[in-house]
Parts: structure tokens; C-alpha cells; sequence
């Protein structure tokens, strides 16, 4: 990979930069955590895209808004200028969490043993505040040479159905993509497995399980079946697992079970075996014939495999935490992001380069507050690198 002129010069004084904007930052990731904004609730995911909106005007980006029917809208904000021959980057993110409107009763806002608390404040409202922040720092000391999008989503944790087409429409423009999920300890992220969702529903015969026992037909023994034949297709081995989370049915202990269901979870790290999975799931038939056996789903998100391009991009970013003395490290995950959409489609793209924390979706979700400047200089000085090769 290739920097720029006096790179080591560069980080540290954008390094400074972040630790001069810190305050401001914790204060913008506050205000966006104090705006509660659950997947479910379009209004609630709307009012808190306003306030990023608002703040990337501050800064003198162009915005657009996608509106979305159901979902919260997507916010599209343009920066910089676009140099002839040469593609924008994408910062990539989302304001939707998984907490229900007045979480922050019994989980409040707070700094506290120098780590920032709340309600989805790592997964991934410091993330938005960082991406901004480092634009403002770009900016300021006459460092943005080149046009950066800020695509912010209100739906991924539901599986981004109203935003996926944005995504990649926005990112099949771009040269790399950034995605301001939260690191894995302090790790990028590299890799990310694609996930799908199935529902198993079985039909069949009610009876009077001690007067009528032979003229039933089970539905929950159908079904346990079914859950023993998919559990069997987990290949550890490539990486692909299948997992019955919930599963019920029946109606009474003493009536034979006339229906029954189950939501299956199935992890892809390879993209050829989502049509190969899906496959198998099509083929599913009862072995009661006195049954009906339906299924429905499919593969939400296609995986984040490790191209070239992604390798590049880490290699790089690894390049800009060597001149600070710091030793970045890559990570793959189970869990899916939006970055999984924009990898498939042929864009490198480099996740997990938001906050460092612990505990997104949990209780003790927070964000530690030390490493906030330094992962958002490193931003900053991503947005800056240029490649040998044209794929960055």
C-alpha cells in the first residue's frame, strides 16, 4: 500500500485533533443515545437520523434522505469534492439499536470508570459521532482531497430490507468501504459470516391422545425429525452452522399435536453455500405422509469473505497504527453487518473500525473511552491513503 507525504506527521496531528475533540464527540454520542431509536419504531429511528442530518450539515456535507416505508429512513451525506478519475469512499453505519423506547429508565446514559454507558452507545452511535468527528478533523486542517459518503441505515438490525438496495447502489460507486461497527477487542474486522433465517411449520392430525392416540399424527414428533435432520447439516469445518433457536407447538398434553414450528439460524462463512443450503432446506419432506411439511425463508445477508481488496485495505490501515506505535490486529466474526452487502457485491470493505467496548446487545453495553481519539484519527487517516492499485 501506498500513503501520502509526511504520513507519520499526518497521524499525529490528527491524532491531537481527535483528543482536542473528544468532548465534543462524547457529547454528540450522548445526544444520539439519549434519542432511543428501536428498529421497530420509525419515528424513533427518524428523530434520531434528524440529529445526524443536522450535525452533517454543520459540517457542510450535501444531504439526502431515503425515505422508507415501515423502516427508519436512510441518510445519505456527501463531503468533499470528487476528483476526475477518482471514486469517493464510503463510511457506512446505522442509528437503529435493539432497545425498546425507555431503556434508558433502567439503563441511563452515563460516564462512568472511563467508559460511556447507554442504550446502543456501541453498537453503533459513538461509531456515527467518530465518522463525523474525523470528517470535521479532515476538514479543518485542509486534509479532505477526496469525496467521502457518510450512508447511515435505520434498519440493520432487523436485516436492512428497506436499505439494502441504497447500500448497494450508494457503495457500487465507491472505491472501499468502511463500516463503523463496533471492533472486536480492539481488532478490524476482515471477515464476516452471512446469515439466513428458515421457519419450519408442520400440519398435522388432532385425536384424543388416549382415545384416538393411532388416529393422530403428530406434528411435534414431525417436527423433532425435521430439527435432527437440519441440525445435522452444521459443517464446523467450512464454517457453516444451523441452529434451532425457538420451536413450539401443541395445544393440550392430552391431544395429539396437530401443528408445530420451529425458526432455524443458519451462519455461511462461504457464499457458495447459501445456494447450497437453501437447497437442502427446499428439499425438507415429512416422513409421515399423513403430515404436511412447509418452509420458508432464506439467506438474509450473503457472507464477508477475505478478498484481496479487504486484505489490502487492512494492510493499510495496519500501515497507520504501525507510525503510532500501535499494533493492529484483523478478526473474522459470526455476526453479519451491512458491510457483508458491499463485500458481496465486489467493494473492499473493512469492518469493525467504530468503538472499542463490550456488551453490544447486553445490559453492560459501553464504550471505553480511551481508545476513542486514536480509532477515530485512524478513520480519518484511512479516508487519506491511496493504493498502488486502482481497487482502492
Amino acid at each position: 500500500m501506498a500513503g501520502w507525504a509526511g504520513e507519520s506527521v499526518a497521524m499525529r496531528g490528527l491524532v491531537a485533533g481527535a483528543r482536542r475533540k473528544q468532548a465534543a464527540l462524547v457529547k454528540l454520542t450522548h445526544r444520539l443515545v439519549l434519542t432511543e431509536s428501536p428498529s421497530g419504531d420509525k419515528a424513533a429511528v427518524d428523530a434520531c437520523m434528524g440529529l445526524a442530518a443536522e450535525r452533517a450539515r454543520e459540517l457542510g456535507g450535501s444531504v439526502k434522505m431515503h425515505r422508507a416505508r415501515g423502516y427508519g429512513d436512510a441518510m445519505e451525506a456527501r463531503f468533499g469534492k470528487r476528483r476526475r478519475g477518482e471514486k469517493p469512499v464510503l463510511m457506512l453505519g446505522h442509528l437503529d439499536t435493539v432497545w425498546p423506547v425507555g431503556t434508558l429508565m433502567t439503563m441511563p446514559w452515563q460516564v462512568k470508570n472511563e467508559r460511556l454507558w447507554g442504550p446502543g452507545v456501541l453498537d453503533m452511535k459513538s461509531g456515527v459521532a467518530m465518522a463525523l468527528t474525523a470528517i470535521e478533523l479532515l476538514d479543518e486542517a485542509e486534509l479532505l482531497e477526496r469525496e467521502v459518503v457518510l450512508l447511515l441505515t435505520g434498519d440493520e438490525e432487523v436485516g436492512s430490507p428497506g436499505s439494502r438496495a441504497v447500500i448497494e447502489r450508494v457503495a457500487a460507486e465507491c472505491s472501499a468501504v468502511f463500516v463503523l461497527e463496533p471492533a472486536q477487542g480492539l481488532a478490524y474486522k476482515t471477515a464476516r459470516k452471512g446469515t439466513g433465517d428458515w421457519r419450519i411449520e408442520v400440519k398435522g392430525v388432532a385425536a384424543h391422545a388416549g382415545v384416538d392416540f393411532a388416529k393422530g399424527a403428530n406434528a411435534l414428533r414431525e417436527l423433532a425429525r425435521a430439527i435432527e435432520m437440519v441440525s445435522g447439516w452444521t459443517d464446523l469445518k467450512r464454517g457453516l452452522t444451523v441452529s434451532v433457536g425457538m420451536a413450539g407447538g401443541g395445544s393440550a398434553s392430552n391431544v395429539v399435536p396437530a401443528e408445530a414450528w420451529a425458526e432455524v439460524d443458519v451462519r455461511i462463512a462461504r457464499a457458495a453455500d447459501g445456494a447450497r443450503i437453501s437447497r437442502r432446506f427446499a428439499g425438507l419432506k415429512a416422513v409421515d405422509q399423513r403430515c404436511t411439511l412447509t418452509v420458508a425463508g432464506g439467506v438474509n445477508r450473503p457472507p464477508m469473505e477475505r478478498t484481496r481488496g479487504t486484505v489490502r485495505l487492512f494492510e493499510a490501515a495496519r500501515e497507520l497504527a504501525a507510525e503510532m506505535g500501535l499494533e493492529l490486529e484483523e478478526a473474522a466474526t459470526g455476526g453479519a453487518s451491512d458491510g457483508n452487502f458491499t463485500s458481496a457485491i465486489g467493494i473492499p470493505t473493512l469492518d469493525g473500525m467504530g468503538a472499542a467496548g463490550e456488551g453490544a446487545h447486553a445490559r453492560h453495553e459501553s464504550v471505553m473511552v480511551e481508545h476513542l481519539a486514536v480509532r477515530t484519527a485512524m478513520i480519518a487517516g484511512m479516508v487519506m491513503v491511496k493504493a498502488e492499485t486502482s481497487g482502492y
